[in-house]
């Protein structure tokens, strides 16, 4: 699958489908602003895949502040065999600008 809109994003998780959300962004940008996903650093991913191993088979949507980490993950997870990742497209940036204005961007 492509990559994923926040808009898209936004109607599946209206409508009550449970997505992983995985967020490579650094600690202290999780404290200003998140998504509520699952805080994996993009320096530290390599050393934790263990953590989202049971996701290695179904979909995982990775963001970041404005989509280029993301994009990173998104390209070791398919090459350590993850069959579904998918970046959010333009990051938490994106999501506060289209979805959820009151996120702080920084």
């Amino acid at each position: 699958m492509p990559d994923i809109t926040v808009e898209e994003l936004n109607e599946r998780q209206s409508n009550g489908e449970e997505i992983f959300l995985l967020d490579v962004r650094e600690i202290f940008e999780y404290d200003i602003a998140n998504l509520e996903g699952e805080l994996i650093p993009l320096g530290e991913l390599r050393d934790r895949l263990y953590e989202i191993d049971e996701y290695k088979d179904k979909e995982i949507v990775v963001h970041c502040r404005t989509g280029a980490r993301s994009a990173d993950a998104v390209a070791f997870l398919k090459s350590e065999g993850f069959k579904n990742p998918r970046n959010l497209i333009g990051g938490i940036h994106e999501w506060a600008r289209k979805v959820d204005p009151s996120i702080p961007q920084y």
